[in-house]
């Protein structure tokens, strides 16, 4: 479990931007095999809160863990680190 306070902090891509003030990021991260010791590329999608509406699908983001926003809901768009060409 997270220390008290502390929030996670996330990178990733913006994949989808239909939703009012929502968009969906996809957060990739390197994990171990456990029997092969491969490194294997995950993926994980989280509903983010977009309230500038300045995401556009191909952005690199940065989200930060807040509280329930909306059934799905559980991270805000904090700064958009990388601009879609």
């Amino acid at each position: 479990m997270n220390e008290r306070g502390r929030k996670r902090v996330l990178l990733g891509t913006v994949v989808s931007n239909k939703m009012d003030k929502s968009v969906v990021v996809e957060v990739e991260r390197l994990v171990q095999h456990r029997v092969y010791k491969k490194y294997i590329t995950s993926h994980k999608k989280y509903a983010a809160h977009d309230e500038t509406q300045l995401c556009q699908i191909g952005d690199m983001v940065k989200i930060t863990e807040s509280r329930p926003l909306s059934k799905t809901k559980r991270f805000r768009v904090s700064e958009i680190v990388k601009k879609a060409v």
